[in-house]
Formats: structure tokens, sequence, C-alpha cells
């Protein structure tokens, strides 16, 4: 049997790094399952767009899809925009959307990766608070998520992590980065921004992280997201729960 392709969503921006660095990650992923059919689409802003790219699946002779969410958490694009536009789909095609990419261990893992990467290392754990910063959310199970992120952060050994928000919800990166700084045993202050891509929101986070004493980069391509996109790919075409289509 034909595995289904994999389509990656992301959200887009104006900011052409963004559009880059999903490309990149999703190159990553498809490099770990030779033979596996992947496509990048955009909700807003980049090109192709996800009609256009259902539809060229549609004319290729593809049958079935999984529609990647490239998202942390589940909040209003997963949950009403990615399917609205997939119920739009042409008929002939039989579409499970995969579960978004948090809460995961492996998450975990790439914001580790990222902070050892701008110069930490394990033992300086013990001694350095962290920001998880984040973009930002109105949906109050998404923020739980990122409130839990950052207690699972914390169980690997941080002398402290706080969550941050760089629109929607407070605190602001500085203001965590700040609160940090009182916290019994923090000698030193990182940020670490829990975002895929660079763009206006992960721009806002670097702002904010002036005070900080270290700040990581996005997760970006980071080997840890590839694998997790497959896994949750992988996941979707065990379920077998298609997406309705529109009448």
């Amino acid at each position: 049997m034909n595995r289904p392709v994999l389509l990656v969503i992301a959200h887009g921006s104006r900011d052409p790094r963004h559009a880059a660095t999903v490309q990149a990650l999703v190159r990553r992923a498809g490099a770990l399952r030779p033979g596996l059919r992947v496509e990048t689409a955009f909700l807003d802003f980049n090109l192709p767009s996800v009609p256009g790219v259902l539809d060229r699946l549609a004319a290729d002779g593809v049958r079935d899809v999984v529609a990647l969410p490239l998202l942390l958490t589940r909040a209003f694009h997963a949950k009403a925009d990615i399917p609205a536009v997939l119920r739009q789909a042409p008929p002939s095609l039989r579409i499970r959307q995969a579960e978004v990419l948090g809460p995961s261990p492996l998450l975990i893992e790439a914001v580790e990766r990222r902070l050892y990467e701008a110069g930490l290392t394990p033992g300086d754990k013990s001694a350095t608070g962290v920001v998880l910063a984040s973009a930002g959310s109105t949906d109050p199970e998404a923020i739980a998520v990122i409130a839990e992120t950052a207690r699972e952060l914390r169980r690997t050994g941080w002398c402290s992590v706080r969550p941050a928000f760089a629109s929607a919800s407070l605190p602001r990166t500085e203001d965590a980065v700040r609160a940090l700084r009182t916290d019994p045993g923090v000698r030193r202050v990182a940020v670490a921004p829990y975002v895929i891509a660079p763009g206006r929101l992960p721009d806002r986070i670097a702002a904010g992280a002036a005070e900080a004493d270290v700040l990581a980069d996005v997760l970006g391509p980071s080997p840890e997201l590839a694998a997790l996109l497959l896994e949750r790919y992988d996941g979707a075409h065990a379920a077998r729960r298609p997406v309705a289509h529109s009448a």
C-alpha cells in the first residue's frame, strides 16, 4: 500500500526567514524517511497555499494525505483554520489531520539543544533560570500546555523555569527575565524561544531578552523537530480517521 503524502501546514509570515526555516525543517524530516512524499503549504502570507497544494495532489492522483499542523499547541489555527481549509479539499482526497507537535519530550530536547548551542552546558543547569518564551495565545488550553512544558523543562534540572509570551498573554519575556533574577539560586538567566521559525513575534522575544545572559535560537530545523514531524505523521496514519469534506 502506498504511504499517504505528508502535508506540513505552517502559518506563514511576511518575514522571509520564516518560510526558509520551515522548508529546511521539512527537508530534514523528508530525509529521515526516504520514499515518503512530503509537501509544505502555508495558511497565509507565503506560497504554496494549502488549497493550491491539495489541488495539485489530487491532480497527481494522490488519494491519501496526512495534514500536519506545524504548531506547538492546539489553539485557534489547529482547531478552526486548518480543519476549515481541509474540508474544502477535492473530494478524491482522504485527509487525516495529525496532532500538533506539542507537548512532547522531543520538544524539551530541542529547547535544551538550542540552550547548549548558545553556550550553556549541562553543568550550568543548577544555577541557570530559563524563560520559556512562546508566541502567546488567548486559548486557555494552549496556555496550560506552555505552563506544563515549562514545568517539564524544570524537571530536567534547570534551577528555575518561567513561561513568557510575546503576545496575547502575560508575562512578557522581559518581565520573566527580571522575575528570575529574584529566584533563589539563579546566577544566570537564559531565554529559550519556544517557537519554530523566525518572525515578528520571535523578534519581540529577542528584544525582551536584552537583560538576559543567554539568548537561544528558535527551534528551527532541529533533528528533534524533524523526528517529531514523522512521529505525528505515523500516529495519524495509524489512526485512520479522515476529516469530513464539505457538502
